[in-house]
């Protein structure tokens, strides 16, 4: 199933007898919740999903943006009227890491029918899509989250897959070189790992580059069908808009969420720096 829906096509699913659920995810990271621009405005239908509060655990020792319990989680699916037979659209308002980290964790843990809006709420408004003010309150859903439908890496299962297949860092290229680092406590990469910033996996009206340009983007990586993928970027969120893009190109890949932040936070664990994967 193509994991992308354009803002057309989910006008046609709105407006028929058996329509999506629809999750707004807007955040910025480091700003403010996005509840606030969602109460402005929102693709009418959609239920807000708080990405720090409630796609992710608070922050400690396993990074920014931990998995969250899941059990939680599923319950937090099931108020927003998420159930196990019914297609999931999310949406969030800008490069799509906050949507595809929702599309991830739905994915994650068993979810057969989850899309992101290609382009976000800037292209369903682009379409001509209203905006509706109106906060619905749907029936509770029945998802149970039976986590492990997608691959999950560890720090150090992380470490081994940059040695013996492809370790993508999806974080801006002055972050992997180690010439910035305006979060975390060090400054580079994983030893091994690849620069492949999020930001090359869009067009430049926010939508995802088509799924033959993406694949040719990551075999240039050495990223495949064939090859054993990881993913990793500061706290968990912008890599699964990596991971998402690869599935747009037909590469399945697993999500370090830990990512930058978990592995810098430990003094044990080696530093790359430099273009190079080290």
């Amino acid at each position: 199933m193509n994991p992308l829906i354009t803002a057309a096509e989910l006008a046609e699913e709105l407006a028929s007898g058996t329509p999506p659920v629809l999750l707004d995810v807007r955040y910025r990271l480091g700003g403010p919740p996005g509840r606030p621009e969602y109460e402005a405005g929102h693709v009418p239908g959609a239920v807000y999903v708080d990405m720090d509060a409630e796609l992710a655990a608070p922050a400690g020792p396993a990074g920014r943006h931990p998995l969250p319990d899941l059990d939680a989680f599923a319950e937090t699916m099931r108020r927003a009227g998420v159930c196990a037979d019914r297609p999931v659209v999310v949406y969030d308002g800008a490069q799509g890491w906050s949507a595809a980290r929702a599309w991830w964790m739905l994915r994650y843990t068993g979810h057969p029918s989850v899309r992101v809006l290609d382009g976000g709420l800037a292209a369903w408004t682009a379409s001509g899509g209203e905006l509706s003010t109106d906060v619905p309150s749907p029936e509770l859903g029945d998802f149970a989250a039976a986590p492990g439908a997608l691959p999950l890496l560890t720090a150090d299962e992380a470490a081994a897959l940059a040695r013996r297949g492809v370790l993508l860092d999806a974080r801006a290229g002055e972050r992997y070189r180690g010439e910035v680092e305006p979060i975390d406590r060090v400054a580079g990469h994983i030893p091994g790992a690849l620069s492949a910033p999020t930001t090359e996996n869009l067009a430049a009206d926010g939508r995802f580059l088509p799924p033959a340009e993406l694949a040719g983007r990551f075999s240039g990586l050495g990223a495949t069908p064939d090859t054993e993928v990881g993913v990793y970027c500061g706290s968990g969120v912008s890599a699964a808009q990596e991971v998402l893009a690869l599935a747009v190109a037909g590469v399945p890949a697993a999500l370090y969420v830990g990512s930058w932040s978990e592995w810098s936070a430990d003094p044990t664990r080696p530093v790359a720096t430099g273009a190079q994967p080290g």
